[in-house]
């Protein structure tokens, strides 16, 4: 009988512990291991990373907000509030990103992870026929603004920050105002 391979069946924390050990104990397995992140950090597709935004935005339920809302145990949930802890969830991969590209002083990635979420979020709030959006009018102008101010705060580039207002300009028009 045919063996399977271990690291096929591990988990992807076992995998980690793997890698984090490798690397700990061969300085040459260490570079390459930063080298191949470091490329994976790298590809960012704005137009692909708008897309994904915007579908995970779109993909919230209205029945989401309804079953968070409501008398709890420890109190009260408003549906507004619901709703906007939902989109809050749903951006947060995305922004764990940006943040782990400036970590890294990957700036170039982390203003293209800007970029694609900032067009993700305005494509939901101009494109998205979803329920839910009516329960959190005014978060993605709100997740907008405070996205850009997050990124803004982390880099130094005057450049990049020139490159996403004129982007924002062009492609998110009526949010430009929030990127000052």
């Amino acid at each position: 009988m045919a063996r399977t391979d271990v690291l096929k069946i591990i988990t992807p924390e076992q995998a980690a512990t793997v890698l984090t050990t490798l690397a700990a104990s061969d300085p040459e397995i260490r570079r390459k291991a930063r080298a191949i992140a470091r490329k994976l950090l790298g590809d960012v597709d704005v137009e692909e990373l708008a897309e994904e935004v915007f579908w995970e935005l779109d993909a919230i339920a209205v029945e989401q907000v309804w079953d968070r809302s409501g008398r709890k145990r420890d109190g009260y949930v408003d549906p507004g509030e619901a709703a906007w802890q939902l989109l809050e969830e749903a951006l947060e991969p995305f922004l764990d990103a940006l943040r782990r590209c400036q970590r890294l002083g990957l700036s170039a990635q982390a203003t293209r992870h800007c970029m694609g979420i900032l067009q993700g979020i305005y494509r939901f709030e101009k494109e998205s026929q979803s329920e839910f959006k009516a329960w959190a009018v005014d978060a993605p102008g709100e997740y907008f603004a405070s996205t850009y101010r997050e990124w803004r705060n982390g880099t130094t580039s005057r450049e990049e920050v020139t490159e996403v207002r004129r982007f924002v300009k062009r492609f998110c028009p009526k949010r430009a105002d929030l990127c000052r």
